[in-house]
Protein backbone atom coordinates (compact mmCIF):
# COMPACT_ATOMS: atom_id res chain seq x y z
CA UNK A 1 0.00 0.00 0.00
CA UNK A 2 1.86 3.22 -0.75
CA UNK A 3 0.98 6.81 -1.39
CA UNK A 4 -0.68 7.81 -4.59
CA UNK A 5 1.20 11.33 -5.64
CA UNK A 6 -1.43 14.05 -7.33
CA UNK A 7 -0.65 17.80 -8.26
CA UNK A 8 -3.61 20.44 -9.15
CA UNK A 9 -4.07 23.66 -8.36
CA UNK A 10 -5.25 24.86 -4.79
CA UNK A 11 -8.80 25.15 -4.50
CA UNK A 12 -10.29 28.87 -5.28
CA UNK A 13 -10.78 30.99 -1.77
CA UNK A 14 -14.22 32.18 -2.66
CA UNK A 15 -17.74 31.40 -1.03
CA UNK A 16 -20.18 29.81 -3.18
CA UNK A 17 -23.37 27.87 -3.02
CA UNK A 18 -22.69 24.01 -1.52
CA UNK A 19 -23.41 22.89 -5.01
CA UNK A 20 -20.66 25.15 -6.81
CA UNK A 21 -18.21 24.24 -4.22
CA UNK A 22 -18.47 20.58 -4.77
CA UNK A 23 -18.35 20.96 -8.80
CA UNK A 24 -14.99 23.06 -8.03
CA UNK A 25 -14.13 20.19 -5.97
CA UNK A 26 -14.86 17.29 -8.24
CA UNK A 27 -12.71 19.64 -10.80
CA UNK A 28 -9.48 20.19 -8.93
CA UNK A 29 -9.44 16.85 -6.25
CA UNK A 30 -6.34 15.25 -7.30
CA UNK A 31 -5.33 11.47 -6.59
CA UNK A 32 -3.87 12.16 -3.16
CA UNK A 33 -6.95 13.74 -1.77
CA UNK A 34 -8.73 10.53 -2.89
CA UNK A 35 -6.54 8.58 -0.88
CA UNK A 36 -6.73 10.52 2.16
CA UNK A 37 -10.48 10.26 2.02
CA UNK A 38 -10.46 6.66 2.14
CA UNK A 39 -7.87 6.23 4.84
CA UNK A 40 -10.07 8.59 6.96
CA UNK A 41 -13.55 6.65 6.08
CA UNK A 42 -11.90 3.46 6.90
CA UNK A 43 -9.79 4.46 9.67
CA UNK A 44 -11.79 7.01 11.06
CA UNK A 45 -9.24 9.59 12.84
CA UNK A 46 -5.39 10.48 11.74
CA UNK A 47 -3.30 12.93 12.26
CA UNK A 48 -1.41 15.39 10.40
CA UNK A 49 2.14 13.69 11.06
CA UNK A 50 0.10 10.17 10.18
CA UNK A 51 -1.43 12.15 6.93
CA UNK A 52 2.31 12.66 6.56
CA UNK A 53 3.20 9.12 6.05
CA UNK A 54 0.66 8.17 3.66
CA UNK A 55 0.43 10.72 1.29
CA UNK A 56 3.48 13.40 1.59
CA UNK A 57 7.17 14.18 2.28
CA UNK A 58 7.21 17.31 4.22
CA UNK A 59 4.88 18.44 7.33
CA UNK A 60 4.17 21.53 5.79
CA UNK A 61 3.15 20.66 2.37
CA UNK A 62 0.61 18.04 4.34
CA UNK A 63 -0.63 20.83 6.98
CA UNK A 64 -1.09 23.18 3.87
CA UNK A 65 -2.53 20.88 1.78
CA UNK A 66 -4.94 19.94 4.56
CA UNK A 67 -6.29 23.27 5.07
CA UNK A 68 -7.72 23.66 1.87
CA UNK A 69 -9.27 20.13 2.31
CA UNK A 70 -10.59 21.41 5.36
CA UNK A 71 -11.78 24.78 4.06
CA UNK A 72 -13.75 22.65 1.49
CA UNK A 73 -15.41 20.37 4.02
CA UNK A 74 -13.61 16.98 2.73
CA UNK A 75 -12.08 16.77 6.21
CA UNK A 76 -12.91 18.11 9.70
CA UNK A 77 -10.46 18.83 12.01
CA UNK A 78 -10.43 18.74 16.00
CA UNK A 79 -7.62 19.26 18.97
CA UNK A 80 -8.39 16.83 21.46
CA UNK A 81 -7.66 18.13 25.00
CA UNK A 82 -4.06 17.24 26.35
CA UNK A 83 -3.30 17.31 30.08
CA UNK A 84 0.68 17.51 29.15
CA UNK A 85 1.33 19.87 26.45
CA UNK A 86 -1.04 20.15 23.47
CA UNK A 87 -1.94 17.91 20.73
CA UNK A 88 -1.79 17.32 17.16
CA UNK A 89 -4.65 18.07 14.99
CA UNK A 90 -6.67 15.32 14.33
CA UNK A 91 -8.84 14.74 10.79
CA UNK A 92 -11.73 13.19 10.51
CA UNK A 93 -13.77 12.76 7.28
CA UNK A 94 -15.91 15.46 6.04
CA UNK A 95 -19.27 15.55 4.13
CA UNK A 96 -17.50 17.04 0.92
CA UNK A 97 -14.79 14.04 1.74
CA UNK A 98 -18.36 11.57 2.28
CA UNK A 99 -19.26 12.80 -0.89
CA UNK A 100 -15.59 11.80 -2.49
CA UNK A 101 -15.99 7.82 -1.12
CA UNK A 102 -20.12 7.67 -2.41
CA UNK A 103 -18.73 8.70 -5.71
CA UNK A 104 -16.10 6.30 -6.77
CA UNK A 105 -18.38 3.32 -5.07
CA UNK A 106 -21.38 4.73 -7.17
CA UNK A 107 -23.78 4.96 -4.06
CA UNK A 108 -25.26 7.65 -2.21
CA UNK A 109 -23.61 9.24 0.69
CA UNK A 110 -26.54 7.93 2.72
CA UNK A 111 -25.63 4.55 1.83
CA UNK A 112 -22.07 4.39 3.64
CA UNK A 113 -23.58 5.11 6.79
CA UNK A 114 -21.14 7.62 7.50
CA UNK A 115 -22.33 10.06 10.16
CA UNK A 116 -21.10 13.67 10.94
CA UNK A 117 -21.24 13.40 14.95
CA UNK A 118 -20.52 9.77 14.95
CA UNK A 119 -16.77 11.28 13.66
CA UNK A 120 -16.79 14.17 15.98
CA UNK A 121 -17.72 12.23 18.89
CA UNK A 122 -14.34 10.99 18.84
CA UNK A 123 -12.77 14.34 19.97
CA UNK A 124 -13.68 13.23 23.73
CA UNK A 125 -13.72 9.57 23.67
CA UNK A 126 -12.28 7.47 25.72
CA UNK A 127 -10.74 5.04 22.54
CA UNK A 128 -9.61 7.89 20.67
CA UNK A 129 -5.26 7.52 22.19
CA UNK A 130 -5.69 3.61 21.30
CA UNK A 131 -7.16 4.27 17.85
CA UNK A 132 -4.81 6.67 16.87
CA UNK A 133 -1.73 4.19 18.29
CA UNK A 134 -3.12 1.94 16.50
CA UNK A 135 -3.40 3.98 13.24
CA UNK A 136 0.33 5.18 14.06
CA UNK A 137 1.56 1.76 13.61
CA UNK A 138 0.41 1.22 9.85
CA UNK A 139 0.81 4.65 8.62
CA UNK A 140 4.61 4.54 9.99
CA UNK A 141 4.60 0.91 8.46
CA UNK A 142 3.69 2.93 4.94
CA UNK A 143 5.89 5.80 5.10
CA UNK A 144 8.43 2.99 5.72
CA UNK A 145 7.74 1.53 2.27
CA UNK A 146 7.40 4.78 -0.07
CA UNK A 147 10.23 5.72 -2.43
CA UNK A 148 10.79 2.32 -4.02
CA UNK A 149 11.42 -0.27 -1.44
CA UNK A 150 11.32 -4.05 -1.96
CA UNK A 151 8.60 -3.98 0.93
CA UNK A 152 4.60 -3.01 1.25
CA UNK A 153 1.84 -2.78 3.50
CA UNK A 154 -0.30 -4.59 1.13
CA UNK A 155 -3.51 -4.84 3.22
CA UNK A 156 -4.71 -3.01 6.24
CA UNK A 157 -8.30 -3.83 7.40
CA UNK A 158 -9.74 -1.23 10.53
CA UNK A 159 -10.80 -3.26 13.64
CA UNK A 160 -14.50 -2.18 12.49
CA UNK A 161 -14.13 -4.46 9.19
CA UNK A 162 -12.43 -6.65 11.36
CA UNK A 163 -15.61 -6.86 13.20
CA UNK A 164 -17.75 -7.70 10.23
CA UNK A 165 -15.72 -10.45 9.38
CA UNK A 166 -15.16 -12.44 12.56
CA UNK A 167 -16.59 -10.42 15.31
CA UNK A 168 -18.22 -14.07 16.63
CA UNK A 169 -14.70 -15.44 17.44
CA UNK A 170 -12.49 -12.76 17.89
CA UNK A 171 -12.18 -8.81 17.54
CA UNK A 172 -8.58 -7.84 16.30
CA UNK A 173 -7.67 -4.34 16.12
CA UNK A 174 -6.39 -4.67 12.85
CA UNK A 175 -5.59 -7.07 10.18
CA UNK A 176 -2.84 -6.73 7.89
CA UNK A 177 -0.65 -8.16 4.78
CA UNK A 178 3.14 -7.30 4.94
CA UNK A 179 5.21 -8.14 1.51
CA UNK A 180 8.62 -8.15 1.45
CA UNK A 181 11.10 -9.72 -1.62
CA UNK A 182 7.58 -11.48 -2.71
CA UNK A 183 6.77 -13.10 0.85
CA UNK A 184 3.73 -12.39 2.20
CA UNK A 185 2.78 -12.24 6.04
CA UNK A 186 -0.57 -12.06 7.11
CA UNK A 187 -0.95 -10.88 10.45
CA UNK A 188 -3.77 -9.83 13.01
CA UNK A 189 -2.66 -6.96 15.14
CA UNK A 190 -3.66 -6.41 18.98
CA UNK A 191 -2.15 -2.62 20.09
CA UNK A 192 -1.49 -2.13 23.67
CA UNK A 193 -1.67 1.24 25.42
CA UNK A 194 -0.77 -0.77 28.97
CA UNK A 195 -4.35 -0.31 30.37
CA UNK A 196 -5.71 -3.65 29.96
CA UNK A 197 -4.80 -6.48 32.71
CA UNK A 198 -2.55 -8.95 31.17
CA UNK A 199 -5.50 -11.55 31.85
CA UNK A 200 -7.68 -9.87 29.31
CA UNK A 201 -4.61 -9.75 26.44
CA UNK A 202 -4.44 -13.53 27.30
CA UNK A 203 -8.00 -14.43 27.23
CA UNK A 204 -7.89 -13.03 23.44
CA UNK A 205 -5.71 -16.42 22.61
CA UNK A 206 -8.76 -18.81 22.84
CA UNK A 207 -10.58 -16.45 19.65
CA UNK A 208 -7.57 -16.71 17.47
CA UNK A 209 -7.47 -20.23 17.61
CA UNK A 210 -10.93 -20.47 16.68
CA UNK A 211 -9.90 -18.42 13.50
CA UNK A 212 -7.76 -20.44 12.47
CA UNK A 213 -9.18 -23.90 13.09
CA UNK A 214 -12.29 -22.15 10.92
CA UNK A 215 -9.62 -20.87 8.02
CA UNK A 216 -7.66 -24.57 8.30
CA UNK A 217 -4.42 -22.24 8.68
CA UNK A 218 -2.60 -20.46 11.29
CA UNK A 219 -2.15 -16.44 11.53
CA UNK A 220 0.24 -14.50 12.96
CA UNK A 221 -0.93 -12.29 15.69
CA UNK A 222 1.30 -9.68 16.47
CA UNK A 223 0.92 -7.55 19.63
CA UNK A 224 2.80 -4.11 20.66
CA UNK A 225 3.38 -2.34 23.65
CA UNK A 226 4.46 0.64 25.07
CA UNK A 227 7.41 -0.50 27.01
CA UNK A 228 9.67 -3.48 27.21
CA UNK A 229 8.45 -4.18 30.87
CA UNK A 230 5.40 -3.95 29.93
CA UNK A 231 6.15 -6.52 26.86
CA UNK A 232 8.11 -8.78 29.15
CA UNK A 233 5.22 -9.32 31.55
CA UNK A 234 3.08 -9.85 28.79
CA UNK A 235 4.62 -13.03 27.10
CA UNK A 236 4.72 -14.74 30.10
CA UNK A 237 0.98 -15.31 29.65
CA UNK A 238 0.77 -15.10 25.47
CA UNK A 239 1.24 -18.59 25.07
CA UNK A 240 -1.48 -20.70 23.19
CA UNK A 241 -0.51 -24.10 21.29
CA UNK A 242 -2.96 -23.23 18.06
CA UNK A 243 -1.74 -18.98 18.18
CA UNK A 244 1.46 -17.33 16.56
CA UNK A 245 2.45 -14.95 18.97
CA UNK A 246 5.32 -12.48 18.33
CA UNK A 247 5.84 -8.98 20.26
CA UNK A 248 7.30 -5.96 19.84
CA UNK A 249 7.96 -2.91 21.54
CA UNK A 250 7.60 0.52 19.33
CA UNK A 251 7.79 3.68 19.71
CA UNK A 252 5.00 6.47 18.56
CA UNK A 253 5.89 7.53 15.40
CA UNK A 254 8.51 4.50 14.69
CA UNK A 255 8.39 2.10 11.94
CA UNK A 256 8.41 -1.58 12.95
CA UNK A 257 9.19 -3.58 9.70
CA UNK A 258 13.00 -3.74 11.32
CA UNK A 259 13.86 -6.18 13.69
CA UNK A 260 12.23 -5.44 16.71
CA UNK A 261 10.09 -8.02 16.66
CA UNK A 262 10.36 -11.41 18.88
CA UNK A 263 8.47 -14.56 18.44
CA UNK A 264 6.81 -16.30 22.01
CA UNK A 265 8.69 -18.72 22.87
CA UNK A 266 11.68 -17.49 21.01
CA UNK A 267 15.27 -15.86 22.63
CA UNK A 268 17.77 -14.52 20.61
CA UNK A 269 18.39 -11.94 18.39
CA UNK A 270 14.62 -10.27 17.29
CA UNK A 271 13.56 -10.43 13.89
CA UNK A 272 12.14 -7.71 11.09
CA UNK A 273 8.55 -8.20 10.58
CA UNK A 274 8.96 -10.48 7.34
CA UNK A 275 11.74 -12.85 9.21
CA UNK A 276 8.99 -13.91 11.12
CA UNK A 277 8.78 -16.39 8.73
CA UNK A 278 5.90 -18.82 8.72
CA UNK A 279 3.69 -19.29 11.57
CA UNK A 280 3.97 -23.01 12.08
CA UNK A 281 7.95 -21.69 13.06
CA UNK A 282 5.96 -20.17 16.27
CA UNK A 283 3.90 -23.14 16.63
CA UNK A 284 6.69 -25.64 16.73
CA UNK A 285 8.43 -23.05 19.28
CA UNK A 286 5.69 -23.13 21.72
CA UNK A 287 5.05 -26.69 21.84
CA UNK A 288 9.08 -27.10 23.16
CA UNK A 289 8.29 -24.59 25.57
CA UNK A 290 5.63 -27.12 27.05
CA UNK A 291 7.52 -30.10 26.61
CA UNK A 292 10.99 -28.31 28.15
CA UNK A 293 9.40 -25.75 30.72
CA UNK A 294 9.11 -22.24 29.67
CA UNK A 295 12.00 -19.87 28.49
CA UNK A 296 12.69 -16.15 29.79
CA UNK A 297 10.95 -13.60 28.29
Amino acid sequence: MSAVSGGGSEFPSVRSSRDDRLYELAGRITERDRLICRLLFDHRVLTTSQVADVAFHSLRKTQERLSVLLAFGVVDRFRPRSWSGSSPNHFTLGPAGAQVIAAERGVQPSDLGWRREVRTALATSRHLSHLVGCNGFFTALIRASRGGADFALDEWWSAARCADAWSVVVRPDAYAVWVENGFRLPFCFEYDNGTEPLARLEAKLPGYAKLARAAKHPTWVLFCFPSAAREAHARRVLIHPEVPVATATVAPGSSAEGPVWQTVGEGGPRRRLAGLGHPDRALSLVAKTKTQGPRPP
